[in-house]
């Protein structure tokens, strides 16, 4: 439990007795309560879950205060914000910060941030129920609103606190940059002199609050308002590779060479000989190897003999692409079915086909997987870049045979996840936990290579698409039939029950069944299948491959229709203002429809993911056979834009993010293991392939919604466009390839 104060004072330190001079003795009464409180004020806000309706407030007054605050206000005139959500350079710490910062009225300069402990009741994901985690865009989108309550109820404390102190209304106290003021009589208090006659006061209730206008915001929505992760760019930001604690020893694990493979025997003498090597222990999935060092436990672990089984699974890419093909064939669940699709089709005589492919990819994070343990019989602690931190916390304790109160988790940055750190089945972390319990009271450092990463992690899943479209008289869609064939990332995972409808994992086919064209014969079908590969996923989920399919198809009905492609979408989206929003912004910042010379051409797609509607228009140059990406403007409607500088960050991120597999990457599988091990032979986009973005963000007075994720699903598809409308060319198989 976490003290409400900074340290408890029971007497007057130096900050109270300047209080009290400045205030006037006819106060004293009120300043002497002082003596028995502490050096700052903390407000706490209950969360609510599943379970509960109202928010609770907490007794401001108990010396004991459950870490369920949000802001901590010190005598030294520091604000600390606590981030309930991971920061994996998205962004998140400095977002979460400015919404509270901005109501509180504090001082940015005095604003600094701390991870929240791992504690679901206190810090759950508002959208996920009652699970503390971060993914699917909602760190924000969540928070909103909690945060500026937050803010709001310590600010409307201090100047309660003034109010009574003062003698003077609480309508006539002002509060700026930390300061709280009184204009007609002169007095005034730094957020730090007031902080503890702030804690004596009641915590307000949202009915008593009044929330700013928009008008009054003084760091939502600005541009220049500097990052408080700075520690990331000068080198003092803390990451699981700089935890060092006392007698720490380092693991790595062997892990099976294929899918489905499990370990039949080993024999680890050489590995136990080899220097600096502590111990080698068999886990559920693999050996590890413990030692002083990282290149101890790495020399050890290639010493090690392993017999393995490897007759579970040993298919190849190409055999799989071709079972997923005739599946497609075949009709599958329905996802979504308006009109009747199939018939239309079935006498139709304008009708246009594709099938397309998505392969297998890493996630590829720049931080590979890591996590520090220490545990016994009674209690576990653990330091990483922790996502789901009650799906972790759950997990570890289970295996440990402990309470999951008594697992406890130090959320620290993550160098990039793009979803794989927010694994339902705990996978890196629970190996650390296993290692750790044959090495009870001992801080183990489990790290995994690049390697490792790439032929041992989880996957965006394989997926083949095939539709069917048709067109009338007059050019216009009179149906459309889609089916996807993929694996399911949530089968078999705790977000099964409200993630699979139907024998439909939404996930599958987001993006395909919320199609928002007016299309009177819709029809979207799904194909589950089962394979060995471990996936989950991957930044914009189902999105990566159902915004390709559906958009570069759209493109391709247009073209067969005569008809401008974003007129064409335009005509249909008319019941959609927020799409057509993005639309018309990209288009007439691109100078859609003005000629470019021979061998360029422009392509566009609009797409709605995790609630943010992206359009985005791409101009390349193809020339002998190769790609090369010119530039991409970007429209992008999120809502109140919380820090306009972090989304236009994250679409830059996020469109380099999506070219990588649009033009270069792939997993690939030979005899059931997957062919590549590092950058070398999985490409990801360099430095000088990225091209000159120009992100344009549409006002809007809306919640406020996900942006590390909505930049991704739009950039291969209007790539695609714009390769078509340069090279005549379509290309239905990513990454791309013209030859």
């Amino acid at each position: 439990m976490r003290n409400i104060f900074n340290g408890y004072a029971p007497k007057q330190n130096d900050n109270q007795k300047a209080v009290q001079g400045e205030l006037g003795t006819s106060r004293r009464s009120f300043i002497k309560l002082l003596s028995t409180t502490s050096a700052g004020l903390t407000l706490g806000v209950h969360l609510p879950t599943f379970a509960a309706e109202n928010k609770t407030d907490t007794d401001i007054s108990s010396a004991e205060f459950s870490p369920n605050a949000f802001i901590r206000v010190g005598v030294d005139n520091t604000v600390t914000i606590i981030i309930k959500h991971l920061d994996m350079g998205q962004g998140v710490t400095t977002g979460l910060a400015t919404i509270a910062a901005d109501e509180l009225d504090a001082d940015w300069g005095k604003v600094s941030t701390e991870a929240a402990p791992s504690n679901a009741q206190e810090y759950n994901n508002l959208l996920f129920g009652p699970v503390q985690g971060t993914g699917g865009s909602t760190a924000i989108a969540n928070s909103f609103m909690q945060m500026r309550y937050a803010g709001a109820k310590a600010r409307a404390m201090l100047v309660s606190a003034a109010s009574k102190v003062w003698e003077v209304p609480v309508s006539e106290v002002l509060v700026s940059q930390g300061v709280i003021s009184h204009q007609a009589s002169g007095k005034s208090a730094t957020f730090g002199q007031m902080a503890e006659l702030a804690a004596l006061q009641s915590v307000p209730t949202d009915e008593q609050i009044t929330l700013k206008s928009p008008d009054q915001f003084t760091l939502i929505g600005k541009t220049g308002t500097p990052r408080k992760d700075k520690g990331k760019s000068n080198g003092t930001a803390l990451y699981t590779q700089d935890v060092q604690l006392e007698g720490m020893l380092t693991a790595l694990v062997a892990h099976p060479p294929a899918f489905g493979a499990k370990v039949v025997s080993f024999d680890a003498t050489e590995a136990k000989a080899s220097s600096g090597v502590v111990d080698v222990v068999q886990i559920p999935n693999g050996v590890a190897v413990i030692a002083k060092d990282f290149w101890s436990a790495k020399i050890g672990r290639d010493k090690i003999q392993i017999k393995w089984d490897r007759s579970a699974f040993n298919k190849n890419t190409a055999e799989m692409k071709s079972e997923y093909v005739e599946l497609a064939q075949t009709r599958g669940l329905p996802a979504r079915s308006d009109g009747n699709a199939p018939d239309i089709l079935s006498k139709a005589k304008n009708v246009v086909e594709a099938t397309y492919y998505f392969p297998y990819l890493a996630h590829a994070p720049m931080e590979p997987m890591n996590c520090v343990v220490v545990a016994d019989s009674e209690k576990a602690e653990l330091w990483y870049g922790a996502q789901l931190q009650t799906v972790d916390q759950m997990s570890v304790a289970a295996v440990l045979g402990l309470k999951p109160q008594n697992v406890s988790i130090n959320t620290l940055f993550a160098g990039g996840s793009f979803g794989r750190r927010a694994n339902p089945q705990s996978d890196y972390v629970l190996e650390a936990a296993h290692i750790a319990k044959s090495q009870p009271g001992v801080p183990i450092k489990l790290v995994w290579t690049r390697e490792d990463d790439m032929r041992a992690g989880y996957y965006r899943p394989m997926y083949v698409h095939k539709i069917r479209g048709s067109l009338d008289e007059n050019g216009n869609i009179e149906a459309w039939e889609q089916r996807i064939v993929g694996q399911s990332i949530a089968a078999g995972s705790p977000f099964e029950g409200f993630m699979v409808k139907d024998g439909v994992d939404a996930s599958s086919v987001e993006g395909a069944s919320t199609l928002p064209y007016a299309i009177p014969n819709l029809s979207v079908q799904l194909h589950t299948v089962s394979q060995p590969v471990p996936v989950v996923w991957w930044r914009s989920v189902g999105h990566t491959h159902t915004a390709f399919s559906t958009e570069t198809f759209f493109d391709e009905l247009a073209h067969q229709a005569g008809k401008d492609p974003v007129a064409f979408r335009t005509a249909l989206l008319k019941n959609h203002p927020r799409h057509l929003g993005v639309l018309k912004l990209a288009a007439e910042k691109s100078g859609w429809g003005t000629p470019l010379p021979k061998g360029r051409g422009r392509g566009v797609a609009v797409h709605e993911s995790f609630n943010s509607f992206v359009a985005q228009v791409v101009e390349v140059t193809v020339e002998n056979g190769q790609i090369q990406v010119d530039r991409v403007v970007c429209a992008v409607d999120c809502g109140v834009a919380i820090n306009p500088d972090i989304i236009e960050a994250q679409m830059q991120g996020g469109i380099g993010f999506g070219l990588s597999p649009a033009l270069l990457s792939e997993i690939t599988l030979q005899d059931g293991a997957v062919v590549q091990s590092n950058f070398h032979d999985y490409q990801v986009l360099r430095g000088p392939q990225m091209p000159d973005i120009e992100v344009h963000i549409v006002p809007s007075a809306e919640a406020p919604t996900g942006v590390g994720e909505p930049g991704t699903p739009p950039i291969a598809p209007a790539l695609a466009n714009a390769v078509f409308a340069a090279t005549g060319k379509r290309l239905y198989d990513l990454p791309m390839k013209l030859s």
